[in-house]
């Protein structure tokens, strides 16, 4: 009896603060929870920026915990004003936010051991929704949380890079995602409709096209990505077989 396939595991990011949104600050963490969700066979199917306004932050949260797996946020878990995170995630669960005792401690030590004051903006990085759970902060010792399917992480991509390889071994992923690639020596516009083609005749994977330009001349790296590898060899075979067609149809040699 054949194992039954792994399901699909999907994902979300919501990255917040108005710092995105103005260009003051350039985002580092997408690209990073990409890349190591792809690894783990789980897909990031959407990513939001909002403000700092907590309903804009609750909106775009329940809509997001609702449609995925897991949702991850970034930002705005500090000691200022501004960091609003923590009290947006608690209205949109229904919860109270407060001070979480464990969280308290363990900052209250962190600050003692450096001569510094446990001020009340340093306090503030212990308030999370209750029922929250930590996610470990190994760089400056404040928590992230998790509560429901929603991981909260900090901003600051050394610290959300240390939370996300603290959360990732708790995730269930799914198949992992497989990838070959063709490089063609042709531009899109001449590979574009039968290329639109196979994809169609290919439903169980994705067909991507990355045009280049050198010199004087277009070529295209055609990437084909699914989770079944006689599905993407199939793909290939035909795509293959097309650039075989444009080559003489345009008088090419082969290469």
């Amino acid at each position: 009896m054949s194992e039954a396939p792994a399901r699909t595991v999907t994902a979300a990011a919501l990255a917040i603060g108005d710092e995105l949104l103005s260009g003051r600050t350039r985002d580092k963490n997408i690209g990073h929870l990409a890349e190591l969700l792809t690894a783990a066979g789980i897909d990031l199917e959407e990513v939001r920026i909002v403000p700092d306004d907590q309903q804009r932050i609750v909106e775009a949260l329940n809509a997001l915990r609702s449609r995925y797996d897991y949702v991850f946020t970034s930002g705005g878990i500090g000691p200022t004003h501004d960091d609003i995170t923590a009290d947006a995630v608690a209205a949109a669960f229904g919860v109270a936010c407060s001070h979480d005792p464990k969280a308290l401690d363990l900052l209250g030590a962190h600050y003692a051991e450096r001569g510094l004051e446990f001020t009340e903006a340093r306090r503030r990085m212990a308030r999370m929704p209750v029922g929250s759970t930590h996610i470990d902060n190994p760089v400056s010792r404040a928590p992230g949380f998790i509560i429901g399917n929603v991981h909260v992480m900090a901003g600051v991509p050394s610290v959300f890079q240390a939370m996300l390889d603290n959360v990732l071994p708790t995730l269930t992923g799914g198949a992992k995602v497989l990838s070959d690639k063709v490089d063609c020596p042709f531009g899109e516009g001449d590979i574009g409709d039968p290329l639109a083609a196979i994809a169609k005749a290919h439903p169980d994977v994705n067909i991507g096209s990355y045009p280049r330009f050198s010199g004087d001349r277009f070529s295209t790296e055609i990437v084909i990505r699914g989770r079944d590898p006689q599905a993407i060899a199939a793909a290939r075979l035909d795509v293959e077989a097309m650039l075989s067609s444009v080559r003489a149809k345009l008088g090419r040699p082969a290469p």
